[in-house]
């Protein structure tokens, strides 16, 4: 007697031999269409899990065989390069898988070492750019030079050129700087402040050679020192050192001349704010030792206050001999 025993026909797998999981965690017995709300494959399992848009997209975007291993898991096999190879091909360091939208701008930029600060900061892609698509970022490198080649050549205060500047703009201009004027000169050696904050570099060089000049104030000042007249600096034998009393405000106000510590409290004390001119006290502008009291202190008031004071005399050297600090 012969015994038939019935093996169970199995159905030719579509999806290639590697993958062994059940088919209704795909599939149901309606038909083999794939709803992808109620599909039960862990793609976490697989080396590519699906996360923002591709959690939407349908199998067949990617997988356009049956046999699902067969398909490459970097991003350059289904998505096309717009940038023609400008930028590499890992898309994910610019961009997420929930937009091509890119936000880190700035910091690539850092990495490359060229960080956007300064005017750089407010520019377009395209202003440095500049290739036959928006989207092709071929390298342009990192010197200033690279981009304002026809910045430098055009220069005329002063002439870049003639007077023999490098092409290294970081030599002379602040990258965080908004112009190419003074302001964003980096002028450290000698810092352009307040009355200095001029936008002509020939009001002081001479600009066929930037380094014949002294820092010293006087190389500049010895007109407005000799034309000084409240006081005469000359007659008074001032020093010729700007510094000692000077700021470098505008219009050399106010001086910070140390009476207070050396001579007597003008700026403090008593007399505080009751002098408008040097020439208040002192009556000879040519001799700053010589001060008088008496133009402001009226005999009257003082020979009754000193009524009952021995050896009070109405004269200045006297004043100052019992008030030297004005109280």
């Amino acid at each position: 007697m012969i015994f038939l025993i019935a093996l169970p026909i199995l159905g030719q797998s579509p999806h290639g031999n590697s993958l062994t999981i059940d088919c209704a965690q795909c599939h149901n017995p309606d038909g083999w269409e794939v709803n992808l709300s109620t599909i039960e494959f862990d793609h976490s399992s697989t080396d590519f899990e699906l996360d923002g848009t591709h959690q939407i997209t349908d199998c067949k975007s990617c997988h356009t065989s049956f046999v699902f291993n067969e398909v490459p898991t970097d991003c350059i096999s289904c998505h096309a390069d717009v940038h023609s190879q400008s930028v590499g091909n890992d898309c994910m360091r610019c961009h997420t898988s929930d937009n091509w939208l890119v936000f880190n701008t700035p910091e690539m930029h850092e990495e490359n070492g060229f960080p956007l600060i300064g005017v750089h900061s407010n520019l377009s892609c395209v202003e440095c750019h500049s290739n036959e698509s928006s989207l092709i970022f071929n390298r342009i490198g990192n010197e200033c030079i690279e981009c304002h080649r026809d910045d430098y050549l055009a220069t005329s205060s002063p002439n870049h050129i003639g007077a023999g500047f490098g092409e290294d703009c970081l030599e002379c201009h602040n990258p965080m700087g908004f112009g190419w004027d003074a302001t964003g000169i980096l002028h450290d050696f000698f810092p352009l402040t307040m009355g200095h904050d001029i936008q002509d570099c020939s009001q002081c060089h001479d600009v066929s050679n930037f380094s014949d000049i002294s820092a010293d104030c006087f190389a500049c000042h010895e007109d407005d020192y000799t034309s000084a007249n409240d006081p005469d600096h000359q007659a008074a034998n001032f020093p010729t050192d700007c510094v000692a009393c000077h700021t470098t405000n505008p219009g050399w106000m106010p001086a910070t001349f140390d009476h207070d510590g050396m001579y007597f409290p003008i700026y403090s004390g008593s007399h505080e704010d009751e002098w408008n001119s040097c020439t208040d006290c002192h009556m000879n502008p040519s001799n700053y030792a010589i001060f008088t009291c008496l133009n402001c202190h009226d005999q009257g008031d003082t020979d009754n206050d000193h009524d009952d004071v021995n050896g009070y005399v109405y004269e200045s050297n006297a004043c100052f001999q019992c008030h030297p600090s004005g109280d």
